[in-house]
């Protein structure tokens, strides 16, 4: 790969390759770290990471169990579910794919899941410690961006990180985060005037929008680190970012490719969480 790029796959690889030793020692004292991921509907999108979270799990030595739902499931059979895996001790952590049909609240799944296994790390108790810096699940994506970072030998001590989007599965950690590791943070967002005067002064630049190419050299210093979090296809049916990569990497000390770049580590860190989730069990 060309000398900026983030190989989020190589890096993504040594992550698991790490995991992996972790689930040799836990199987050595009699527990196999357990997945479980619920899909509802059969959205060909969520079917293909559904797919490559079991097979990662599988490589890794972990057991993984897939439960398969109706699009027309009442919430209170979606419950039933979650709470049967609550209850299950082979099962360590709990995946409900979102997004979820219409007929079914989001944030009550979330809620429904035990913090002990929210390897997503969704739940508001785990959201909660997340902001105060207290050990908890770290949300999947947020916290693959970290170690690409760590990886990178990217500093982050004084520097200003902005994040383009406010979600919460994205955005809103990606900030606290970065904050933890005392860069000073600025959050932009679709009510933001001027993105560009912002943008301009990132030392490092977090683009989370959920818009195709939005953001491209022009709104960029000499030398920022790019990190692009989105996932599209574009006209020809090709997979792009949130960032116009070509022009970019022009300016760009560092950048992540798509594919390639984010997208490895969210499932990387997913296997994290979820060997980590066996650890705690460990401990009781």
């Amino acid at each position: 790969m060309a000398d900026n790029l983030i190989n989020g796959k190589e890096i993504a690889g040594k992550v698991t390759e790490k995991v992996k030793e972790r689930v040799e020692h836990l199987k050595s004292k009699g527990i196999t770290p357990g997945l479980a991921v619920v899909l509802v509907g059969s959205d060909p999108a969520s079917q293909t990471y559904v797919n490559s979270k079991t097979r990662t799990c599988e490589r890794l030595g972990m057991y993984s169990v897939m439960i398969e739902l109706e699009e027309n499931i009442s919430e209170e059979e979606l419950l039933t579910h979650v709470n049967k895996l609550n209850d299950d001790d082979k099962i360590h952590g709990i995946l409900v794919q979102l997004p979820l049909p219409k007929q079914i609240n989001e944030d009550r799944v979330i809620a429904a899941i035990s913090p002990l296994k929210d390897v997503d790390g969704f739940h508001p108790v785990n959201v909660g410690k997340m902001l105060i810096g207290q050990p908890t699940f770290l949300s999947c994506t947020p916290f693959g961006v970290m170690k690409l970072l760590e990886y990178s030998d990217i500093a982050l001590e004084g520097k200003h990180a902005v994040v383009i989007g406010r979600s919460n599965i994205v955005g809103k950690p990606m900030g606290q985060l970065l904050l933890q590791k005392n860069a000073t943070v600025t959050y932009c967002h679709s009510k933001t005037k001027d993105l560009h005067n912002f943008t301009k002064q990132a030392d490092i630049l977090v683009v989370a929008t959920g818009q195709p190419k939005m953001i491209n050299a022009s709104h960029l210093k000499e030398g920022a680190v790019v990190i692009d979090v989105g996932i599209h296809r574009n006209e020809d049916n090709k997979l792009c970012g949130d960032v116009d990569f070509a022009s970019a990497k022009e300016i760009a000390s560092k950048i992540t490719p798509v594919p390639g770049g984010v997208g490895p580590m969210t499932i990387a860190m997913l296997m994290e969480n979820t060997c980590l989730a066996a650890e705690n069990t460990l401990d009781k």
